[in-house]
């Protein structure tokens, strides 16, 4: 059981307005204004992970997807407790659109909830990402750093170039930056002759406007002769790949087991 202090307001049901303390279910993400409310619903509480498709596993280390359709309650829980340590997203109410894509360490006794990411089941801007979260217990163990990557590799599955929802925080640009240079400097390294922008994304399902704000950050990109042009000196290339830190907590494709959600049917049905 972890105690943790909250940041920022989180739209709660107005009973829950002069609540000092929440107890949530870890598990099912019900949440109390007492402990004895709390005890007295683990006692009843079948649920020992969250409520959808494990489609991840390596070692104690699980990613399920969970339906917002399907398991509104549990999406709605999941973003009034996201609130609390999130300053800058919108809360959606309306969970419906969209998938939860919850990590979790493993034991005997369950799955236990330690972050998350959440996308909608389709994008008109491309978006692979629309909030994500460490829950402060998890944090400085590169918890954010696989959920990122892993929201990467679900597009590459797609087949699909992929990024973040829109307005990123500080924190969220400087955590991008970082994965798309771990990701893009190894690329450069290896390629011999020139590549393009286009190439670069179809090889990372980075976008280009991405590729093009982390190189021209990193200086990697000058303009010459009416044109742009990559420089890329293989000790810089190092150097940069240094800087933007360690992989954290690195996610293994082959032991991803998924099928691209199809959303169509609901989409119709809904804008009808």
């Amino acid at each position: 059981m972890h105690e943790m202090d909250t940041w920022y307001f989180s739209p709660l049901p107005p009973e829950y307005k002069d609540c000092k303390k929440l107890y949530f279910c870890e598990y099912s993400l019900h949440f109390f204004k007492r402990r004895s409310q709390l005890m007295r619903h683990l006692s009843k509480c079948k649920l020992r992970h969250p409520p959808g498709d494990e489609i991840y596993r390596k070692d104690n280390v699980s990613m399920f997807e969970v339906d917002g359709r399907k398991e509104k309650q549990y999406c709605q829980n999941l973003c009034y407790l996201a609130k609390l340590f999130l300053d800058h997203k919108t809360l959606y109410y309306d969970v419906d659109l969209f998938l939860f894509y919850v990590l979790c360490e493993t034991d005997a006794r369950g799955a236990h909830i330690v972050g998350y990411f959440s996308k909608e089941k389709q994008s008109e801007d491309g978006y692979n990402l629309a909030c994500i979260l460490t829950l402060p217990c998890y944090q400085k163990k590169g918890y954010g750093k696989f959920l990122i990557s892993f929201s990467y590799e679900l597009s590459k599955l797609e087949g699909k170039v992929g990024t973040p929802e829109r307005p990123l925080s500080d924190l969220g640009r400087v955590s991008y930056r970082s994965y798309w240079t771990r990701v893009l400097m190894p690329v450069l390294k290896e390629r011999e002759g020139t590549i393009s922008i286009k190439e670069l994304s179809e090889l990372t399902c980075i976008k280009p406007d991405d590729i093009i704000y982390t190189l021209q950050h990193l200086g990697l990109i000058q303009y010459q002769k009416g044109q742009h042009v990559l420089v890329a000196a293989a000790k810089l290339l190092d150097q940069h790949l240094r800087e933007a830190g360690s992989w954290g907590l690195q996610v293994d494709p082959s032991k991803i087991i998924w099928t691209p959600y199809d959303a169509t049917h609901e989409y119709a049905s809904f804008k009808g």
